[in-house]
């Protein structure tokens, strides 16, 4: 199969129209079969339950290039649970788990000239995604929706390496004790986009949101999990009901206790204990993990004594073995790696 003439190493993280995608309506109760398509273009009411009351969710995943030059993708099944989550919660109806993989198999396989080549630093990446779709104008879910998943190549999230980055505490918050922050739906992000544009005006690259309720405990950034490590190596991840339960961080965890060897600690990270940890990481799809250099609390700098140079020792070695899994070079765990072709 030829490959698309891209400049691959060249690719930035943004959008580039592929040749297919796949489209299920949801009407009458039930899910139809569910095509392929060439239309990139959705056409809906104007009282569409998605633009009225934003009832959406989606998710994110990747293809890759293994080294022995197979399409694979990384725990999709994991993708297809939590969609079901989010769907559940915004009272949409369920997409099958396996209707969810097969149709993410055939979307990638459909456009596997787009998936770049084993050492190109580039990925496809892959947006399921789920909206109501009929009018609605009283406050109640849409008794139609529109399931849908799209491709575009994109690059590495970080040009020339992962340097560790500057945050900052927020004085928003990023979801309700009780809200929607466990779920991946499209209107967390919307609230989180005055906060991400307040916090690049003031040049720090993402926010540290608290828990809402005591403003005392580690969250989430707007759309990455934490990672911590102690000074005595332990891997601690914050416990909330209110963040999203990361693939990429619950695929750490694992890697840190089963090839590593490393003790984890899943609970309550308090602010006041930022000072004592020895590297911080942001967790997520696009950059595996992003080393973080600096917390900025309302002018109190905590520097991470991993620095400002480069990911820290143990943060580089959690990273190179979860993408050594992803890309082939080392051996998953069994059902992480789905073979497209």
């Amino acid at each position: 199969m030829e490959k698309k003439n891209i400049d691959w190493s060249n690719l930035g993280f943004g959008y580039m129209k592929t040749d297919m995608r796949y489209v299920s309506n949801f009407k009458d109760g039930k899910w139809d079969d569910g095509v392929l398509t060439e239309d990139s273009n959705i056409v809906i009411s104007e009282c569409a339950g998605v633009l009225q009351y934003a009832q959406t969710c989606f998710e994110g995943l990747k293809a890759y290039t293994t080294e022995d030059g197979k399409i694979v993708c990384f725990r999709p099944d994991l993708n297809a649970d939590r969609m079901i989550d989010s769907a559940k919660r915004l009272e949409m109806p369920v997409f099958p788990k396996e209707k969810f993989i097969d149709a993410v198999v055939e979307t990638v396989k459909a456009n596997a000239a787009y998936v770049p080549p084993y050492g190109s630093g580039a990925t496809l990446y892959i947006r399921p995604y789920m909206f109501g779709s009929s009018p609605v104008i009283g406050v109640k879910p849409a008794d139609e929706y529109q399931f849908r998943i799209f491709t575009t190549p994109v690059g590495p999230y970080f040009k020339g390496g992962a340097k560790p980055i500057v945050i900052k505490v927020s004085d928003f918050d990023r979801a309700a004790p009780n809200g929607t922050g466990n779920i991946k739906a499209g209107l967390n992000y919307a609230m989180s986009l005055h906060a991400i544009v307040t916090a690049h005006e003031e040049g720090y690259a993402e926010n540290m949101y608290l828990d809402p309720k005591t403003r005392t405990k580690v969250e989430e950034t707007g759309g990455a999990n934490f990672i911590f490590i102690t000074k005595d190596n332990k891997l601690v991840t914050p416990k909330s009901d209110s963040i999203l339960p990361s693939i990429t961080r619950r695929s750490l965890v694992y890697v840190a206790k089963e090839y590593l060897g490393m003790e984890v600690e899943e609970r309550e990270v308090y602010l006041d204990e930022l000072e004592n940890f020895a590297e911080c990481g942001l967790c997520g799809t696009a950059a595996v993990i992003s080393p973080v250099g600096k917390i900025v609390d309302h002018g109190k700098e905590i520097c991470l004594p991993s620095g400002m140079d480069e990911m820290g020792e143990v943060t580089k070695k959690l990273y190179d073995t979860l993408t050594g899994i992803q890309m082939g070079r080392i051996e998953a765990p069994k059902g992480w790696i789905k073979v497209i072709e």
